[in-house]
């Protein structure tokens, strides 16, 4: 090329070759709001169910498991390198999203139905769902009931606030029925009231009524779920708006567990795996592929590979808390690898 032409497209030139240049480098992100608290503090904090088998209950002893509670400490894992540096903080259906709007907790995992509404209007981000579930309805089997539609006059126990009290209220206008809520916000108070007779109708999703039935029914064979299934229920963290890197870590902690089942990569393994694999992808997965993995969520390389080897993948979290390693025995559903014909999908480390 002639100097006097190069010299004319340089200041054009030069600012895509920048532009270029800064698409192939990780960028140095600054640490958001978020991070930089969870840092400080040296502690992760999650707002909690407590009382929802499978998903997350705390014991005698103030020890909590569950799927829900997993996908916490798999959060604390990659920011704060100990998936044990999590505090639980108990919530209600009509607490659990205000106490991360006002700053008290950094995620809120309490089994929160992604909707519209809750998006759009409440300052909140809803991250990539954990679970996927419809609303159900269980009767004791005595009743003799088969579906919704002969559930005229039935007494229906609910929580305020919740999903499940709207999908009643959707029920009776689609059926031209009349029932009478029971609305009772603690979850062992309502447990008492459908199992002690109080009310002929239990309304949740379908995993927390199949929970329930197996942890609390005294025969849990004296008790249905009847067929219909009301609405989508995608479940999953949720954390505040306006801090799109804590979102970015929330989600693909998220994304490292689905990706790690998809490629048969298990706590028991991670580390066989990290030293063998020469796949790219599960270099960068693991933390193997340089300095540079992890840098655009503002972490260190190893922060998948810490998830991996502290929690587990997806399959072994939803094993021990609602699958066979679990008293539920709750089938995988739609919530199996796409590869499966499930709705979990990891887009490409």
């Amino acid at each position: 090329m002639p100097l006097a032409l190069a010299r004319r497209l340089l200041p054009v030139l030069a600012p895509a070759a920048v532009a270029l240049a800064a698409l192939g480098t990780p960028a140095e992100v600054a640490a958001g709001p978020t991070l930089d608290a969870v840092k400080a503090r040296g502690q992760l904090v999650c707002a909690m169910n407590g009382s929802r088998p499978g998903f997350s209950v705390v014991d005698s002893k103030g020890e909590w498991t569950g799927l829900e509670v997993d996908v916490c400490r798999a959060i604390a894992a990659a920011v704060l390198g100990d998936a044990n540096k999590v505090q639980y903080v108990k919530s209600t259906t009509q607490t659990r999203l205000t106490v991360l709007q006002t700053g008290e907790v950094d995620v809120t995992l309490s089994n929160v139905t992604w909707t519209y509404g809750r998006d759009a209007d409440l300052g909140l981000d809803f991250v990539t769902p954990t679970f996927y579930d419809g609303q159900g309805f269980m009767v004791p089997k005595k009743l003799g009931v088969k579906s919704v539609k002969e559930l005229n006059g039935a007494a229906v126990c609910v929580r305020p606030g919740s999903t499940s009290e709207r999908i009643v209220a959707d029920a009776q206008s689609k059926y031209g029925m009349k029932v009478t809520l029971v609305v009772i916000e603690d979850q062992k108070e309502l447990n008492t009231a459908f199992f002690g007779g109080r009310c002929d109708v239990f309304v949740q999703t379908t995993s927390g009524l199949s929970a329930i039935r197996a942890a609390v029914a005294p025969n849990p064979e004296d008790f249905v779920i009847l067929p219909e299934i009301f609405g989508k229920d995608p479940m999953g963290p949720v954390v505040r708006q306006g801090d799109p890197q804590w979102r970015d870590i929330v989600q693909w902690v998220v994304f490292a567990l689905f990706e790690a089942e998809e490629r048969g990569i298990t706590s028991k393994t991670v580390d066989d795996v990290r030293r063998t694999s020469k796949e790219p992808e599960v270099q960068r997965l693991l933390g193997t592929a340089g300095s540079a993995a992890g840098k655009g969520l503002g972490l260190d390389p190893e922060w998948a590979y810490r998830v991996i080897k502290q929690v587990g993948n997806y399959a072994e979290i939803y094993d021990r808390g609602l699958g066979n390693g679990s008293k539920l025995k709750l089938a995988r559903g739609v919530n199996q690898q796409w590869t499966s014909g499930g709705l979990f999908y990891a887009p490409p480390f």
